[in-house]
C-alpha cells in the first residue's frame, strides 16, 4: 500500500507481555521506517472506511459448556475452560490458540446495576428437584437440575409503585464509589493499546427487563400508574447517565462506547416501538451526545432477535453499529439496515456461527457472504453470538485464518 511496511501481529508472532510487545515492536519498526498496524486501528480504521490491510479475526466469546468440550477432547488447555470471560488473560491466551485478533466485547466502566444488588437466596426446591431462587436483580428464577440454558422467570418483586419506591428506587442512585476513579486516573498509560475498548453505557431497558421478566415489563407497560413505567426508565437512566460522565471526566479515553440491550426475541421487539420511542429515545440521545463531546463517534448496541422496527430509534438517537446482528432462522439483517439508512449505519457480527458446527464447506460458502458484505465498509464479520455446544475447535482455527487473508 503505496510502498509502505505493514506489520501484523498474530498468534505466532509474540509471547511476551501483550503491552511490552506493543511497545517494544511499534519502535523497531518505526525506526525502521515501517507502519506499524495494530488490531485496534485496523479495525478503527474499517468502521471510519478508512484504509485497513485486512479483516480482523474478531470473536464474541463462548458458552461455558463450549470450552469445557474442547478441554475434554484435549484441543485446549483444561485452565482455559475454568472461568474465561471477555477481555480477560484465558480469553485472550484462547485467541492466540485459535488465531483471533481479539474479542469485539471488551468494555470498562463504572457500577451500571442496582447498588447493592438483591441478596441472592433459595426460595424453594421443587418436587423435580427444580430451585426457586431469587437473583441480584430480585427476579425469582427457576433453575432445573442439569439445564444450561437460561433460567425460566417465576416471579418478580417490582410490581408496583410501593416496590418500586422503596426496594428499587434507593439502589438506582448516583452515587461516587460506582466509579473506580483511581483505575481510570492511569487508563490511557495502562490500557492495552493493541486492541479496541469500549466505553460501557449500560443499559436503558434491557436491564430493567431483567428486573421486572417479561411478563412483568409488559404488565408495568399498561399499569393504573401510568407514569410507573416512565418513573423506572427515568431514574435509572439518570444514575447511568451520570455514571458515564463521572468516567469520561477522568481524561479516559476509548474507541468506541456500547449498550447491552436485549430486548427483542425472533419475532421482533418485546415491546411496542411506540412506547420504546416515546419512553427511551431521549435516554439514548442525551448518552450518545455526551460521548460524542468527548471525541467518540462509534456507538453499538447489543440486541439479539430481530431489531428492525427498533433501529430507528437507536440510529436516530445516536447508536450507529449494529452488534453482533444475529442470523437466526430470520436471516441477514445487516445489508436491509445499511440500505435503509445507508453508510451511517455499521456493523459488527452477521456471521451465522452455525457453519462452525457443521464442514468447511459450509464455513467457506458464510465466509464469501461476509467478504461481500465487508466491500461495502464499515463492517467487521464476527460471529453472531458466544460459540456453542458442538462448535468444532478446527474449523473455528480455519474461519481465523481465513478471514485474515480478506483483503478490502
Amino acid at each position: 500500500m503505496n510502498g509502505k511496511v505493514f506489520l501484523c501481529c498474530n498468534k505466532d508472532t509474540f509471547f511476551l507481555h501483550e503491552k511490552a510487545c506493543y511497545a517494544i515492536v511499534k519502535v523497531i519498526y518505526e525506526r525502521q521506517g515501517a507502519v506499524f498496524v495494530t488490531n485496534r486501528e485496523r479495525a478503527m480504521n474499517i468502521l471510519h472506511y478508512k484504509d485497513a490491510d485486512r479483516l480482523p479475526a474478531v470473536h464474541f466469546g463462548y458458552w461455558g459448556e463450549l470450552l469445557v468440550e474442547w478441554a475434554q477432547q484435549g484441543k485446549i488447555p483444561a485452565h482455559l475452560a475454568d472461568r474465561n470471560y471477555d477481555g480477560n488473560e484465558k480469553d485472550r491466551e484462547l485467541d492466540k490458540l485459535i488465531g483471533w485478533d481479539f474479542n469485539w466485547s471488551c468494555t470498562a466502566g463504572a457500577h451500571m446495576g442496582l447498588k447493592p444488588g438483591f441478596e441472592h437466596k433459595e426460595i424453594e426446591v421443587l418436587a423435580d428437584g427444580s430451585r426457586r431462587v431469587q437473583n441480584g436483580d430480585g427476579l425469582i428464577e427457576r433453575i432445573k437440575p442439569g439445564a444450561t440454558s437460561i433460567p425460566s422467570e417465576d416471579d418478580y418483586l417490582l410490581k408496583d409503585r410501593e416496590a418500586f419506591e422503596t426496594l428499587y428506587k434507593p439502589k438506582m442512585q448516583f452515587s461516587p464509589d460506582r466509579v473506580n476513579t483511581e483505575y481510570f486516573s492511569t487508563f490511557n498509560e495502562t490500557r492495552d493499546q493493541s486492541r479496541p475498548i469500549g466505553l460501557n453505557l449500560g443499559s436503558v431497558l434491557g436491564s430493567i427487563r431483567n428486573m421486572t421478566s417479561v411478563v412483568g415489563m409488559s404488565y408495568l407497560m399498561y399499569d393504573e400508574d401510568e407514569d410507573l413505567f416512565a418513573d423506572i426508565i427515568d431514574t435509572f437512566a439518570d444514575m447511568q447517565y451520570k455514571c458515564v460522565e463521572a468516567v469520561l471526566q477522568t481524561g479516559a479515553k476509548f474507541d468506541f462506547a456500547h449498550y447491552w440491550e436485549d430486548i427483542c426475541f425472533k419475532n421482533g421487539p418485546l415491546l411496542s416501538p411506540e412506547i420504546f420511542d416515546e419512553l427511551c429515545a431521549k435516554h439514548y440521545k442525551k448518552r450518545n451526545d455526551l460521548c460524542r463531546q468527548y471525541g467518540i463517534d462509534v456507538i453499538s448496541l447489543d440486541c439479539d432477535g430481530v431489531t428492525e422496527k427498533l433501529l430507528p430509534t437507536w440510529f436516530n438517537n445516536g447508536v450507529n453499529t449494529m452488534f453482533p446482528i444475529e442470523i437466526g432462522v430470520w436471516g441477514d439483517q445487516f445489508e436491509p439496515a445499511r440500505q435503509k439508512y445507508g453508510k451511517g449505519m455499521l456493523g459488527v457480527g452477521g456471521m451465522d456461527k452455525t457453519a462452525l458446527r457443521k464442514d468447511k464447506a459450509a464455513v467457506d460458502k458464510e465466509i464469501e457472504r461476509l467478504k461481500r458484505l465487508a466491500c461495502m465498509g464499515g463492517f467487521i464479520p464476527c460471529p453472531d453470538h458466544r460459540l456453542m455446544p458442538g462448535t468444532k475447535f478446527e474449523l473455528v482455527q480455519y474461519y481465523a485464518d481465513e478471514i485474515k487473508k480478506i483483503r478490502i
